[in-house]
């Protein structure tokens, strides 16, 4: 009976994974949460309950995060034999970090509530420890539906956290057979749902307010760089640009010009010119004293470069490789390595100017995963902007799961986003994390869409993280005072 829980904890985690896009089945990944805590609840000790949540993380991470076995295919004689390695263990190992949570949930006790605080608790660290890897959150499953709002009141982990614990409640009630706990789950959950709906800001009425050109070349990885094709891909950017009518801004994609900062003069001049008079935004690399920046600037009516913001927050193993002389030994390299360590941190969080859509806080790719990055901004702008290169994850689940957590950060701050991809999906989002239009993946275009106002700052962009972390003090003190009161965990074996 023991293999048969075990197999059934990796496969309740594999249809976790479904609420995640493409497939956005967030009913299917709420059933499968109650499924795990109804599972556990036979897991009596610590050590059993860690090899429930690791087994469920496994098939979580696995199944969701399948698509970072797509940058090792771009030079797969190089790097291909690094990819199943590469799945493996990031899922085991962020699979890790839940299972050490579930072991600190039955320790503390509790039943399903002790391992629910103890998971909120986990993802919190997943989010900063290490430089961070918030993707695929315990709350993201509601990112298709109005429970996603919260966000904007407690934040991701804030989310993350009542989610487990009605999911815990729901789990209770069904182990137990208490029609009147399950009844207050399945409220509680109707209730999220309808205060979402309330809480959701209306759709605006986009007229007159300015209107940003999206430019969407559609390079695949293994031709973006190759000679032989360069000039097709920018060729294309600049002829979108030229198109009429003029908009108030362009903005192209993260490396989108294939020169380095320091020689793309006649680039920009020919960007300017198609251009005629509107700012552009775009990215780009550039080199200084030996180190290598993946850069974003905003280039004015002559083609001078009157912003420049370095990306600052790097994807490890990516771009820049931890213990990169010990790696290079073996020849591992980081994939978008340009040197020997790769690309170097920028200094931070900046804002720049969009004339008439005001402050913009630029964000390169991953750094819009990181709601604590968002959250860091020098003061609050006025719409958030990022530019990315989504040809690295494919044209399945990596570019719309990333288009879903930028969904997230225009919640959670109740600001607009402009979102540029090389390959897609580029769109304009609005401050409640609606697209108001959007380019497909795997097209190349361009669209000229209003950019919506901000909303008044969300309690979220006010407080951060830190009331998420009160209301887990908050429910945990409720959790030890309840126990003294009234046991919640299974009754011991019996000898």
């Amino acid at each position: 009976m023991t293999l048969v829980r075990r197999l059934a904890a990796l496969c309740l985690g594999a249809l976790f994974a479904l609420g995640q896009p493409p497939f956005d089945l967030w009913w299917l990944a709420v059933a499968s949460l109650v499924g795990i805590f109804v599972l556990v609840q036979r897991d009596l000790r610590a050590r059993s309950a860690a090899w429930s949540g690791w087994l469920f993380g496994t098939g979580y991470f696995t199944l969701s995060l399948h698509w970072i076995l797509e940058p090792f295919q771009v030079d797969a004689a190089a790097t291909g034999w690094m990819a199943p390695f590469a799945l493996v263990g990031l899922a085991g190992g962020l699979a890790l970090i839940w299972a050490l949570a579930f072991w600190a949930g039955r320790r503390v006790g509790g039943g399903g509530f002790g391992i629910a605080l103890c998971w909120a608790l986990a993802e919190l660290a997943r989010a900063y420890v290490l430089t961070g890897f918030p993707w695929g959150l315990l709350g993201y499953l509601w990112a298709p539906t109005p429970v996603a709002q919260w966000q904007a009141v407690i934040g991701p982990h804030g989310l993350g956290l009542v989610t487990g614990l009605v999911a815990a409640l729901v789990a209770l009630g069904l182990t137990r057979r208490s029609w009147i706990t399950l009844a207050g789950g399945i409220a509680m959950l109707a209730g999220m749902w309808g205060a979402g709906l309330v809480i959701t800001p209306p759709p605006q009425d986009l007229t007159g307010r300015p209107v940003a050109r999206l430019i969407q070349p559609n390079a695949p990885q293994h031709q973006k760089w190759d000679p032989a094709h360069i000039p097709t891909f920018f060729n294309r950017q600049v002829d979108f640009t030229a198109q009429q009518p003029r908009p108030d801004l362009v903005v192209w994609p993260e490396t989108a010009v294939p020169n380095l900062l320091d020689t793309a003069g006649p680039a920009f001049e020919v960007i300017a010119q198609a251009a005629a008079g509107t700012p552009v935004v775009l990215g780009i690399q550039r080199e200084e004293q030996g180190r290598y920046y993946n850069s974003l600037v905003t280039l004015d009516n002559t083609g001078a470069v009157a912003d420049l913001y370095d990306k600052h927050h790097l994807v490890p193993f990516g771009e820049y490789m931890p213990l990169a002389g010990f790696f290079a030994r073996f020849n591992i390299l980081g994939l978008a390595a340009r040197a020997e360590a790769g690309y170097s941190a920028g200094p931070g969080p900046a804002m720049i100017d969009l004339g008439p859509f005001g402050q913009a806080l630029p964000l390169i790719c991953y750094e819009a995963v990181f709601p604590q990055d968002v959250n860091g901004a020098p003061s609050r702008p006025d719409v958030l902007l990022q530019i990315t290169n989504d040809a690295w994850f494919g044209t399945y689940a990596g570019p719309q799961q990333h288009l879903s957590q930028a969904r997230l950060r225009a919640i959670e701050q109740g600001l607009p986003m402009i979102r540029v991809a090389n390959t897609g999906i580029s769109a304009v989002i609005d401050p409640a994390g609606r697209i108001v239009d959007a380019l497909p993946l795997g097209r190349a275009g361009f669209i000229d869409v209003p950019l919506p106002a901000p909303s008044p700052p969300t309690l979220y962009a006010r407080t951060g993280d830190l009331l998420a972390l009160l209301a887990w003090a908050v429910a945990f003190a409720t959790l030890l005072l309840w126990k003294r009161r009234r046991p919640i965990d299974p009754p011991a074996p019996q000898a």
